[in-house]
C-alpha cells in the first residue's frame, strides 16, 4: 500500500512539474528593438505574450542578426537550449529557419513573410497591401504635383506588392499620378533611407511613402514642408506635421493564439496570410493633416477592408498593365496568391524597376 501511494505521489509530482514548465519562446529580430518600426512591432507581441500568459511563458530575444549564416547560427542557439517556439521575423531567415527545423523536430519555427513550410515550421504574414492600398488613396489625394515617392527596402516579392498597391490606391484617386520609387536595399539603415527621400525630395515629389523600419523618410519630408507615409508602425510622433498615416501590424493576437496552442499540444504547422477583416494589419489613425472630405473616403475605403467588402482581389484586378505597357490582367481577372506571393514587377504609374536580387 505505501509502494502504491509512493508511486501516486511520484506520478502526481511529476505531472505538477510538467504542468509548471514554462513554454521558451525565442524571437530573432533583423533590425534593433528601437527601430520604431518593424522589428519594434515584434518585440510589442513578444512583450504582449508575457503579459496574457503570465507564469506560462519565458521569451528571450535576439536583435539585429544580419540575415545569412549569422541567422542560422542564433536560430540553432535558441533550439539547443530548450526554447520550444521560435519565432524568425524576417523574409531573408527562410533558408536558415528550414535548415535549423530539420535539426529540432520537436521544435516549433514560425517565419514570418516566408514561404516555405514543413512539418514543424509555419509561415505567418498579413495582407498588408490592403492598407497600404487605403494609405495610397490619401496620398494620392493630398499631392499637389500628383508625384509621390516610394522608399522601397529589399527588391523581393513583399516590396514589390507593397508599392504596387500604394500606386494602385494613389491613381485609384488621381489618375495622373505616378509613384517615383527608390531602392535601399537594407531593412533597417536611417541614413540611406533618408538620403532616398531627400533624392525623391530634390526630383519634385511632394508626399513620401516607404516600405522602410525607420521614420527617417517621414521626416525628410516634413523638413522640405512635404507629407508622407509611414510604415510598421504609427509614424506620426516623429514627424507629426508630415506623417498622415501609416499601414501597420498587429502580431500580438496571432503570436499569442500560437504560443496558447503550443502550450496545449494543439498547434500544427499553418501557411497564414490574414487580412485587414482579420485584425492582423490596419491603418494608423489619419492625422489631422488629412483633408476632411479626403478623410471620409478614406475611413469608408478602409471599412470595406475590415468588413470583407474588399480585399487584396480588388487591388490587384483588371484590367491592369505594368509600368512597360505589358497587359498583366484583362478585365475582371485577379491574381491568385502564388502570383501575388511571386510578384516581381511594377504597377503602370510607377517610375523605376525592380532590380535583380539574391536576397
Amino acid at each position: 500500500m505505501r509502494a502504491l501511494l509512493a508511486l501516486l505521489v511520484s506520478f502526481t509530482a511529476a505531472n505538477f512539474a510538467l504542468a509548471a514548465e514554462k513554454l521558451k519562446i525565442a524571437f530573432v529580430y533583423v533590425g534593433p528593438v528601437g527601430d520604431l518600426g518593424w522589428t519594434y512591432n515584434h518585440d510589442q507581441a513578444r512583450k504582449y505574450i508575457e503579459s496574457e500568459l503570465p507564469g506560462q511563458v519565458e521569451t528571450a530575444f535576439a536583435e539585429q542578426i544580419s540575415e545569412g549564416p549569422d541567422a542560422e547560427r542564433v536560430i540553432r542557439d535558441f533550439a539547443r537550449k530548450g526554447y520550444r517556439l521560435i519565432f524568425t521575423t524576417s523574409f531573408g531567415y527562410m533558408d536558415a529557419t528550414q535548415n535549423v527545423a530539420r535539426q529540432f523536430p520537436k521544435t516549433t519555427f514560425v517565419h514570418i513573410s516566408g514561404v516555405k513550410t514543413a512539418k514543424n515550421v509555419s509561415t505567418v504574414f498579413g495582407r498588408i497591401e490592403e492598407p497600404f492600398y487605403a494609405a495610397g488613396f490619401i496620398a494620392g489625394s493630398v499631392s499637389k504635383r500628383s508625384k509621390i515617392g516610394f522608399v522601397a527596402a529589399h527588391p523581393i516579392p513583399e516590396v514589390v506588392r507593397n508599392a504596387n498597391a500604394f500606386a494602385l490606391g494613389a491613381r485609384s484617386a488621381n489618375p495622373q499620378a505616378t509613384v517615383n520609387i527608390v531602392w535601399t536595399n537594407s531593412w533597417y539603415d536611417p541614413v540611406k533611407e533618408k538620403e532616398a527621400a531627400v533624392a525623391l525630395l530634390d526630383a519634385g515629389c511632394d508626399v513620401i511613402g516607404q516600405d522602410q523600419d525607420s521614420a527617417e523618410p517621414q521626416k525628410a519630408a516634413e523638413a522640405r514642408g512635404a507629407l508622407g507615409v509611414g510604415y510598421n508602425t504609427d509614424m506620426s510622433a516623429r514627424a507629426p506635421k508630415a506623417t498622415l498615416t501609416s499601414p501597420i501590424w498587429n502580431w500580438g493576437p496571432k503570436y499569442l493564439a500560437i504560443a496558447k496552442a503550443v502550450l496545449t499540444g494543439s498547434y500544427a504547422a499553418e501557411s497564414y496570410w490574414g487580412g485587414w477583416k482579420d485584425g492582423i494589419v490596419d491603418l494608423a489613425p489619419l492625422s489631422t493633416i488629412v483633408p476632411g472630405e479626403v478623410r471620409s473616403k478614406a475611413e469608408k475605403l478602409a471599412n470595406e477592408f475590415k468588413n470583407g467588402k474588399k480585399s487584396i482581389r480588388d487591388i490587384f484586378k483588371g484590367p491592369l498593365k505594368d509600368n512597360a505597357g505589358k497587359e498583366r490582367l484583362t478585365v475582371g481577372q485577379t491574381l491568385s496568391d502564388t502570383q501575388l506571393l511571386a510578384m516581381d514587377w511594377l504597377v503602370e504609374g510607377i517610375v523605376g524597376s525592380v532590380p535583380k536580387t539574391g536576397h
